[in-house]
């Protein structure tokens, strides 16, 4: 129990409990709350991504993507949608939807057969759908890797062709 004390004022002695102050400024308070709600969240964003994103999944350039497609010891997959490839990709591609992958599978089940003994490099249009099929297939025993957005390929200069074009693995 706090301990009482008598201050002087000019006309008299008056008794006073020394206790906590309460903070001042609700402002302040709820601050600091929402500092430590998004520095919690922020704490938990990084541990689910490490966790179940792509950790271990191997980044590669775009030009060391297209170097090993062309030396034959790599394949690469565009995963964005169909209506995505319309702006163009990356020549050597196969066009390979993500929805497909995690479905029937009916376009990737030839290209996953012939690529047992190849790295599957994958791309999309941020890197976050292609590292998402990149962990998918890893887990599935195939050897991967990350070349992110389809801008990174862009901006490489490297070959590029329309959708409806034969891929320059064909």
């Amino acid at each position: 129990m706090p301990h009482p004390i008598d201050l002087p004022t000019p006309t008299r002695n008056v008794s006073v409990w020394l206790a906590p102050q309460p903070r001042r400024g609700l402002g302040d308070s709820l601050i600091m709350k929402l500092l430590l709600i998004a520095a919690i969240g922020f704490v938990l964003f990084v541990l689910v991504r490490t966790s179940f994103g792509q950790g271990n999944i191997p980044s590669i350039s775009p030009s060391d993507a297209a170097a090993e497609v062309k030396a034959g010891t790599a394949i690469i997959i565009d995963v964005r949608e169909p209506a995505e490839w319309e702006t163009g990709v990356a020549a050597p591609a196969y066009l390979l939807p993500l929805s497909d992958l995690r479905a029937a599978r009916k376009k990737w089940a030839h290209v996953l057969e012939d690529a047992k003994d190849k790295k599957v490099i994958l791309y999309c249009r941020s890197g976050n759908r292609s590292g998402q099929a990149a962990t998918q297939l890893a887990k599935e025993g195939y050897t991967v890797a990350n070349a992110g957005g389809f801008n990174d390929w862009l901006s490489a200069r490297l070959p590029i062709r329309a959708p409806a074009d034969p891929a320059g693995n064909e």
